[in-house]
Order: structure tokens, then sequence, then C-alpha cells
């Protein structure tokens, strides 16, 4: 029975699933970027983020844990020394998947999956994006009550002499 085994076993035995995310991790920490189907690339990083948060403390303990994982001495040192310093202050979600439509042979669903911090289109699109931003509350900023307020005892004084202008003629027709 399958109580509790929730996550996507990709039609492999245990070994095989396991020597795959190793090598899918392995080449995504060489290459920052890799080309796979939208199930692998959701498996990948449920396995690869603990393994890249575990960089952000560079200790012989993670270093022989995160070797005990990927079994490449080229990747873990590219992992502790580079990676680990871009995301130092990132609290998690250090891979992105981008879908990017469907496979012609057998129409699986294809993406890639990156680091987030590697991408420079993408970082300097967030920086131009953040600067434009705006908040969208209905509360004026502190310059527009500043100029509402220079303004709104001339706009009163008009509705008030407005408002008695109208309710003249009815007060001399109540007087009669």
């Amino acid at each position: 029975m399958r109580h509790n085994k929730k996550f996507n076993h990709l039609g492999r035995k245990k070994g095989h699933r396991d020597a795959m995310l190793a090598n899918m991790t392995i080449s995504l920490i060489q290459h920052k970027r890799i080309f796979t189907t939208l199930p692998k690339a959701k498996a990948l990083r449920v396995y690869a983020e603990p393994l890249i948060n575990r960089a952000k403390d560079d200790s012989t303990a993670n270093r022989r844990l995160v070797f005990s994982y990927l079994q490449n001495k080229e990747a873990i040192k590219e992992l502790f020394n580079e990676i680990s310093q871009k995301i130092a202050n990132r609290p998690g979600g250090y891979l992105r998947i981008l879908k990017t439509g469907f496979r012609k042979g057998d129409g699986a669903a294809t993406c890639f999956i990156e680091l987030v911090d590697y991408n420079e289109n993408m970082l300097a699109a967030g920086k131009e994006k953040k600067q434009s931003r705006t908040r969208r509350s209905r509360r004026k900023s502190a310059a527009e009550k500043a100029e509402g307020a220079a303004t709104a005892p001339a706009t009163e004084e008009v509705k008030a002499e407005e408002v008695k202008a109208e309710d003249a003629p009815a007060a001399e027709a109540k007087a009669e």
C-alpha cells in the first residue's frame, strides 16, 4: 500500500530516481540552468533546495553531507564557494521553474529550471519593476494630503454657499 507516499516516483525505482536527481542537481549547479520535463523539475526542486540551503553554512559536516548525495567534488566546490555567496541573503526559493511548452514527440510538458540569482535578464527586469511599482490603496500620500488641505477649504466654502443658495428659496417658502 502507498500510505503517506505522496511524492512523484517518476516511474523509476528508488536507486534509479536518486541517481537521476543527483545527476540533474550536479548539472544544475554546473550550468545554472537545465531543460527537462515539468514533473522532473518539480521533483528536482524538492531534492536540490535543501542541499543548496546547506551550502549557506560552509562547514566540513555540511560539505560531507552534500557530497554523500552528489558524489562530485567539482559541483561541491562550486556550490559552497560561488553559489553560496550569491544566495546568502535569500531565505529560500533558490530555484525557478519556467514552462516552455510541450515536446513534439510525446507531448510531455517541458520547462527549464534555473538558479534564481543567476539569470541576469530577470534580475535586471526585477530591479526596474520594483522601482516603478506603486502602492495601490485609497489612502492619499502626505503630499496629496497637503495639497488637498490647501484646496479643501476653498471647495468647502463654495459648497456651503451653493447649499445656502439652494436652501434660501425653500426657507422663504416656509416663512410665508
